[in-house]
């Protein structure tokens, strides 16, 4: 089949497939309070804790020892979530151990969403035959006792940043949004896929961008190909638009059936109008995150007539 006729083939159906995503409810439209300022605006970021790998606790205590340390640090107020793996904005906290004799040292190190250092600490010696038990109790102990140290980063973080570009946390200018990448397409998808949708981002008045530093929100695509009977093979595309503070804010979905390998190649044309959707399906998502739905007009009292003199 000629590319042009398999573009023409594919278009329409893709185009018809779009699905814009849905965000919630809107809790404080029409009666802010003294906090809205505040929470409209995310966090300039969010700790990440992936699962341990390398802290000499099964995979089911490296789970359990996240999640209490993630507790810890939102105690001491951090923002702070357990995962298996980081958001493409995420501040990612790795916890490793070094044993020294009968002890193990935690350490804990602070990455920028970017993979950059942004400092380590080490937390006090713990026994080695206790924490091999995995007990809750000691958890506990050792990430209550630790979570200070994270917060002392973070302070140490946040100061240098606001000394050398105090802009850097105000939001000015032009929303910057980090393309986190496509994975899982056939052919030339992943790259032809994201750089279609740069292109588009920067036509809508964005400013799309590989690194994490300054981006409000991120965009990743996940491509997934399913073989099915008749030679035919379903393109499913899925596109996750994030915020900083790790909170999803929405999907934008595409699904196609095509003859088996029709996308093994180049994707041209096809990558240009799935783009093009996408990026005004991302637009949409932004924009109904920050702008709450219009309340409707209170219903104009009934007329009353006036009193006689």
């Amino acid at each position: 089949m000629p590319f042009s006729d398999r573009v023409r083939r594919l278009l329409p159906a893709l185009a018809l497939l779009l699905l814009s995503a849905c965000v919630g409810p809107y809790p404080f439209w029409g009666n802010p309070g003294g906090d809205a300022p505040r929470l409209i605006r995310p966090p300039a970021y969010r700790i990440a804790v992936p699962y341990p790998a390398e802290a000499m606790l099964t995979d089911q205590g490296a789970e359990r020892f996240a999640t209490t340390l993630a507790e810890a640090l939102r105690g001491a107020e951090l923002p702070a979530t357990a995962l298996p793996a980081p958001w493409p904005l995420d501040w990612p906290l790795s916890v490793t151990t070094t044993r020294r004799g009968d002890r193990l040292v935690p350490r804990y190190e602070l990455r920028d969403a970017d993979g950059a250092s942004l400092g380590a600490a080490e937390g006090q010696p713990v026994p080695l035959a206790s924490w091999g038990q995995e007990g809750d109790a000691l958890f506990r102990e050792v990430a209550n006792r630790d979570a200070p140290l994270v917060a002392k980063l973070l302070e140490q973080v946040e100061a240098a940043r606001k000394a050398s570009d105090p802009r850097a946390l105000a939001g000015q200018g032009p929303l910057r949004i980090r393309l986190a990448g496509v994975k899982g397409a056939p052919g030339d998808g992943n790259a032809s896929l994201n750089e279609r949708l740069r292109d588009f981002l920067n036509r809508l008045g964005y400013l799309p961008q590989d690194q994490a530093e300054g981006a409000t929100y991120a965009v990743q695509g996940v491509v997934e190909a399913v073989n099915l009977p008749n030679n035919l093979q379903r393109i499913e595309l899925q596109w996750i638009v994030t915020r900083r503070d790790g909170f999803e804010l929405g999907r934008i979905v595409q699904i196609n059936e095509v003859p088996k390998g029709t996308l093994n190649g180049l994707w041209g044309d096809v990558a240009y109008v799935v783009a093009q959707q996408v990026a005004h399906g991302v637009q949409d998502v932004i924009q109904n995150a920050v702008q709450p739905p219009e309340a409707p007009e209170p219903a104009a009292a009934p007329a009353t007539a006036a009193p006689r003199p």
